[in-house]
C-alpha cells in the first residue's frame, strides 16, 4: 500500500492513538496485580515509544527525499525555462526528465522508486514553466500497520514575462576614459551585459535597452535636426537675438570679414570713409566736397568760385568776367565797345577777322559753398548655417546663461514645449560630440555596434546623461518609449558609469554647481520609482563621490572601482541581478 507524506502524518497520529488506547486497556487489566507490576508496566510503555521512533524515522526519510526532489525540481525548472519557448512539448518533457534525474541521482537518496516527472510550458497570464514530480519511498515501520510505501510529490514553477525590464545605460565617454584601459573595459562589460539581457528575454519586448553615451553634451542624432524639441536661438525662439550662446549665434557666416560668431560679426561693419573701423568713429567723421578741409567747421567756411583765384565768398561775388576779354571791370565792360577777340582793337579789324564789335556782358562770380558728408556705417550681417549641418550635440535644458530654477527642466522629464524655449534641448556644435544615443530597443546588433564605436573625448557632465537616460525610459522629447501592457509589471533601471567628477555643463565649470543640479535630478528619478545603479571608476585615486553614492537607489547599488577590469565584473553582477530568473512557487 502507498501512502503520501500528508497521509503519513494522519496515519502517524492514528497509530499513536491506537497504541495509547491498547496500553491504557492493558494497564486496567493489571492494575490489581501485585507481582511483576514494574516489568509489565515497562513492557507496555515501551511499545508507543518504539512506534514513535519508527514513525519518526520514516517521516524523516520521506522529508529528506522531498527536500532533494524540491531542489532538483527548482534547478530543472530554471534550466529548461531558457529553452522552453523553442522546444516542442516532447523535447520539453525529455529534457526535464534528463535534467531532473541527473540532479536527483546526486542527492544520496536510496531505494526510491516510481520517479515521475511532468513538464509544461504556457504563456497564459505570463510565461511559465511548471515541473511536477513524485516518487515512492519504502516505509520501514509503517509497514506494521499496512503502509508499505510513501508517495512524495512536489512541484516548481518558474514565471517570467509578467515582469518586463527597461534599462538605460548612461555611459561616460569623456577624454579620461582613454586612460588605464577604461574605455576598452567598458565596451567589453557593456557587450557582456547586453548579451545577458538578451538571453534573459524570452520574446522580443521582454527587455528593452537604451544607450546614452555622454560627455559635456549628449548626441541626439544629427538626423533629428528638424525636430521641434531643439532650441536653436532662432528669431522665433529668441526675438531680441540676444542669446549669443545659441547654435544660430555661433554657426553661420558673416557678410564680410573673418568673423565666426554673430556677436563678433554684427559688432563690425564698414565705413563710407576709409580708415574708420568702428561705428562711432565712422559716424563722427566726414568728408568735405572741397579738399583740404578735414573738419566740419572748416568745410562750412569753404567753397569754390566760378572765377579762378577767388577763395572767399565775398571776393568771388565782387568779381566777374566780361565777354570782351580786354575789359576787366564791369563799367568798362558795359560802357565801352570792344572786340570779342581781344587781339583787335578796331571795329573794322575785329569784324574782318570774324570778331563781334560791341558792348560786353559782365558775369558776376558765383560762389558754391562746400558740403560736409558724415561717414555712413554699414553693419555686417550674420546668416546662420542650415540646421541640417548640426552634428547632433545638445546641452542641458534651461535658460541661456543659467538654469531655469523655476521649472528645473534640466532635472526632470517634463515634455519639451515649443512655446517654452527653456524646456527645449539647446543645440551645440560641440567638437567632442560622442556617439549618438539609441532609445529603448531590442535591436541587439545595433546596440553592439554603437558600443564598439564609442570613443573617449571631451569634458564630464554626468547630469545631462542621467537626465536623458531617464527621458529615454519615459519616452518624451527625443525618445519614444514602447507602450506598456497593463497585464505586465515593469522594472525601470538606470545604470550610470563614470570615471570622473563633473567638470563642465551648459553654464558652469565649477564641480559644486554642476553637482547641485545633478542632486536634484537623482532625487527626482528615485522618487519616480526608477532604480539607479551608479558605478564610479577611480584608477587615479579620485575619492569616493558622495554624489554618486547618494544618487544610487541603495547603498548596495553603488560601486566604487579602482581598476578597469572591475568594470567587467561589476556589470556582470548587475546583469545577473537584472536578468536572473526566479522560482515563483
Amino acid at each position: 500500500m502507498l501512502i503520501t507524506v500528508r497521509e503519513f502524518n494522519r496515519v502517524w497520529w492514528i497509530a499513536m492513538f491506537s497504541a495509547w488506547m491498547k496500553l491504557r486497556n492493558a494497564a486496567r487489566a493489571f492494575r490489581l496485580a501485585q507481582a511483576g507490576n514494574v516489568a509489565f508496566t515497562f513492557a507496555f510503555a515501551i511499545v508507543p515509544v518504539i512506534a514513535a521512533v519508527g514513525f519518526a524515522v520514516d517521516y524523516s526519510r520521506a522529508n529528506q527525499v522531498k527536500a532533494a526532489m524540491q531542489a532538483a525540481l527548482d534547478s530543472t525548472a530554471l534550466m529548461i525555462s531558457k529553452e522552453a519557448a523553442s522546444d516542442t512539448s516532447t523535447q520539453l518533457q525529455t529534457n526535464a526528465q534528463n535534467y531532473f534525474m541527473a540532479l536527483f541521482s546526486q542527492s544520496n537518496v536510496a531505494n526510491v522508486s516510481n520517479v515521475s516527472i511532468t513538464a509544461s510550458y504556457s504563456t497564459n497570464s505570463g510565461t511559465q514553466v511548471v515541473i511536477n514530480g513524485s516518487a515512492s519511498v519504502p516505509a520501514s515501520f509503517l509497514g506494521l500497520i499496512g503502509y508499505n510505501n510513501m508517495t512524495v510529490s512536489s512541484s516548481s514553477t518558474v514565471k517570467w514575462g509578467m515582469s518586463r525590464l527597461r534599462v538605460a545605460l548612461v555611459l561616460d565617454n569623456t577624454g579620461s576614459m582613454a586612460d588605464s584601459g577604461k574605455i576598452t573595459a567598458l565596451k567589453t562589460a557593456t557587450q557582456n551585459l547586453l548579451t545577458q539581457l538578451q538571453n534573459a528575454a524570452t520574446t522580443n519586448g521582454d527587455v528593452y535597452v537604451s544607450i546614452i553615451p555622454f560627455v559635456k553634451d549628449v548626441n541626439l542624432d544629427p538626423s533629428e535636426w528638424n525636430s521641434d524639441w531643439i532650441y536653436w536661438g532662432t528669431a522665433a525662439q529668441d526675438p531680441t537675438l540676444s542669446d549669443n550662446n545659441s547654435w544660430d549665434a555661433n554657426n553661420g557666416s558673416c557678410s564680410a570679414g573673418n568673423y565666426s560668431s554673430r556677436s563678433s560679426c554684427t559688432s563690425h561693419g564698414s565705413c563710407s570713409i576709409s580708415g574708420y573701423s568702428s561705428q562711432s568713429s565712422c559716424q563722427s567723421a566726414g568728408v568735405c566736397s572741397v579738399s583740404g578741409n578735414n573738419s566740419q567747421s572748416s568745410c562750412n567756411n569753404a567753397g569754390t568760385c566760378s572765377i579762378s583765384g577767388k577763395t572767399t565768398q565775398s571776393s568771388c561775388q565782387n568779381a566777374g568776367t566780361c565777354s570782351n576779354p580786354s575789359e576787366t571791370s564791369q563799367s568798362s565792360c558795359t560802357g565801352n565797345k570792344a572786340c570779342t577777340n581781344s587781339a583787335y582793337t578796331s571795329k573794322s579789324n575785329c569784324q574782318n577777322h570774324g570778331g563781334t564789335w560791341g558792348y560786353g556782358t559782365w558775369t558776376t562770380g558765383v560762389w558754391t559753398a562746400a558740403t560736409w558728408t558724415n561717414g555712413a556705417w554699414t553693419q555686417y550681417s550674420w546668416t546662420p548655417s542650415n540646421h541640417n549641418t548640426w552634428n547632433g550635440c545638445v546641452m542641458d535644458r534651461g535658460l541661456s546663461t543659467t538654469p531655469d530654477t523655476t521649472n528645473n527642466y534640466d532635472t526632470n522629464v517634463v515634455q519639451p514645449d515649443v512655446t517654452k524655449p527653456a524646456s527645449l534641448y539647446a543645440a551645440e556644435q560641440y567638437n567632442a560630440c560622442p556617439q549618438a544615443v539609441m532609445g529603448l530597443s531590442y535591436n541587439w546588433s545595433s546596440m553592439s555596434q554603437l558600443v564598439n564605436n564609442m570613443s573617449p573625448n571631451g569634458n564630464t557632465n554626468q547630469a545631462i546623461g542621467l537626465q536623458l537616460g531617464w527621458m529615454s525610459l519615459v519616452g518624451e522629447g527625443p525618445f519614444t518609449a514602447p507602450a506598456t501592457d497593463p497585464n505586465y509589471t515593469y522594472s525601470q533601471i538606470i545604470i550610470l558609469l563614470t570615471d570622473g567628477l563633473n567638470t563642465q555643463d551648459r553654464w558652469y565649470s565649477v564641480q559644486s554647481s554642476i553637482d547641485a543640479r545633478q542632486t536634484l535630478t537623482c532625487s527626482n528619478i528615485k522618487s519616480s520609482g526608477v532604480t539607479v545603479y551608479t558605478v564610479q571608476v577611480s584608477t587615479d585615486g579620485t575619492p569616493v563621490s558622495s554624489l554618486l553614492q547618494q544618487c544610487a537607489s541603495n547603498s548596495s547599488d553603488f560601486f566604487y572601482l579602482t581598476s578597469a577590469n572591475q568594470i567587467v565584473t561589476t556589470f556582470n553582477q548587475i546583469g545577473t541581478n537584472l536578468s536572473n530568473l526566479y522560482v515563483a512557487k
